[in-house]
C-alpha cells in the first residue's frame, strides 16, 4: 500500500530526543523556546508560543486576542472542525462563508457578504491543503471593518504569498505539528504574533494564567495566576524533534511540491480530473494534493484495490455535522467540494516507482470510465 501520509522522523530526531531525556529536563524549558524563537523566525513573526496541538494553538489565539461571549467570528465551513469549535470553545459564534470553488479556501466576496450584513469581529481564514488564502483581500476587508484576522495554517508550513510565509499577515497565526503535516513534532502546535502584548497572553493562557518572563509580564516564573488559563504546554521532547523537522521542512516541501507537479502534469490532459491550482503570487506546500472528480467514490475504490492510499479532507461539512445542527447557511460550493475531493498521496517518501503508480491507476480508472 503506498500511504497517504509517511511521517519520517530520522536518526538527528531520535538522537535530540536522546539528549533533552537524558537531560531530564522534559516538561517545558529551554528547548521550547529555542523552538518557538526558530519557528518564528522562520516564518517571518516576532514571537511564538508553543501548545499542545493546533486545535490548543486556535484556542489560545482567540482568547489572547479577547474573543468571547457576544462576539461573531466568519470562518470556513470546509475544514477541520477544529476551527469552529475553537470559536465555540471561548464563547464566540462561528458563522461560516462558503469558499472558491478553485481554491478550496474562503471566497472573499462570500465573507464581505456577511460582514456587511451583519456585526462580525474576527475572521479565521484557513490556508487549506497547504495552499495560501486570499489574504490581500481578506486584510483589506479586516482593515476595513476594524476586524481582527487569525490565520488557521495549520495545514501550511512555508507556504508564501508574493515571498511573505503565512503566518505573518493576521494579528496571530497558528500551525499544527500533527504526524501527517508537512513537518510534526508528533502532537503539537504554535501561534505566532507580532504583537508582544497578544503574545504575552498566549503565553500565560497555555500556562494556567502564570505571567510569563521571557514576555516582560510582570512576576513572570512565580506561582501567581493573573488570569485564567489552561495546561497547554509543549514538552521539551516534542520541541526537539520539532527543531530537527524544522531544519528539513525546506526540503520537504520542495519535494512535495516537485511531487505535485508530477502528478499535475500527468493528469493535465484527464478529462474528469481537476487538478489543486497555485495562482500567481502563491506559493503551495501541498499538505494535500487535493483533485476534484464526479466520480470520486468509484475512484477511491478502485484505487484502495490498486494499493494507493486516499483521504477525503472533508467529506462532511462542520455546518454539517451533529454537533452544529441547526446552523444556517448558504454555502453551496462547500457541499459540492465535500462530495467530489480526493486526495492522493504527495508526501516526500513518494519514490519515483510509487508516482508511476498512482499515476497509472487514475489514468486506467479514467479510460474504462470513458468506455
Amino acid at each position: 500500500m503506498i500511504p497517504i501520509a509517511d511521517p519520517q522522523l530520522g536518526e538527528r530526531a531520535k538522537a535530540r530526543v536522546g539528549e533533552v531525556i537524558d537531560s531530564g529536563h522534559l516538561a517545558d524549558g529551554p528547548e521550547v523556546r529555542a523552538f518557538e524563537q526558530e519557528f518564528a523566525e522562520f516564518c517571518g513573526a516576532s514571537h511564538g508560543v508553543a501548545t499542545t496541538n493546533g486545535t490548543t494553538a486556535l484556542h489560545t489565539a482567540i482568547e489572547a486576542l479577547g474573543l468571547g461571549e457576544g462576539d461573531t467570528v466568519v470562518t470556513t465551513p470546509f475544514s477541520m472542525i477544529a476551527s469552529a469549535n475553537t470559536v465555540r470553545l471561548a464563547g464566540a459564534e462561528p458563522v461560516f462563508a462558503d469558499i472558491d470553488p478553485e481554491s478550496f479556501n474562503l471566497d472573499p466576496h462570500a465573507v464581505e457578504a456577511i460582514v456587511r450584513e451583519r456585526d462580525v469581529d474576527a475572521l479565521i481564514p484557513v490556508h487549506l491543503y497547504g495552499l495560501p488564502a486570499a489574504m490581500d483581500h481578506l486584510c483589506e476587508i479586516a482593515d476595513e471593518h476594524d476586524l481582527l484576522l487569525i490565520e488557521d495554517a495549520a495545514q501550511a508550513h512555508g507556504a508564501a504569498i508574493d515571498g511573505e510565509r503565512v503566518g505573518t499577515f493576521g494579528d496571530a497565526a497558528c500551525f499544527s505539528f500533527y504526524p501527517t503535516k508537512n513537518m510534526t513534532t508528533g502532537e503539537g502546535g504554535m501561534v505566532l504574533t507580532d504583537d508582544e502584548r497578544v503574545a504575552a497572553r498566549a503565553a500565560r493562557f497555555v500556562n494556567h494564567g502564570r505571567p510569563a518572563a521571557r514576555l516582560g509580564d510582570d512576576a513572570g516564573g512565580t506561582y501567581d495566576h493573573v488570569s485564567l488559563g489552561q495546561n497547554y504546554r509543549m514538552t521539551s521532547v516534542l520541541a526537539a524533534i520539532g527543531r530537527v523537522q524544522l531544519d528539513r521542512l525546506p526540503e520537504y516541501n520542495e519535494a512535495r511540491r516537485a511531487n505535485a507537479a508530477r502528478l499535475t502534469g500527468e493528469f493535465a490532459g484527464i478529462d474528469g480530473i481537476e487538478t489543486p491550482i497555485e495562482p500567481d503570487g502563491r506559493r503551495h506546500v501541498y499538505h494535500q494534493y487535493t483533485i476534484r472528480s464526479d466520480d470520486r467514490d468509484a475512484l477511491r475504490a478502485h484505487l484502495d484495490d490498486e494499493g494507493i492510499g486516499t483521504g477525503i479532507y472533508y467529506p462532511t461539512p462542520i455546518h454539517e455535522q451533529p454537533v452544529y445542527d441547526g446552523v444556517e447557511c448558504d454555502v453551496p460550493v462547500t457541499e459540492r467540494a465535500a462530495g467530489a475531493v480526493l486526495s492522493l498521496p504527495v508526501h516526500p517518501n513518494l519514490s519515483a516507482s510509487d508516482l508511476e503508480s498512482i499515476m497509472t491507476a487514475v489514468g486506467e480508472f479514467e479510460e474504462v470510465s470513458d468506455e
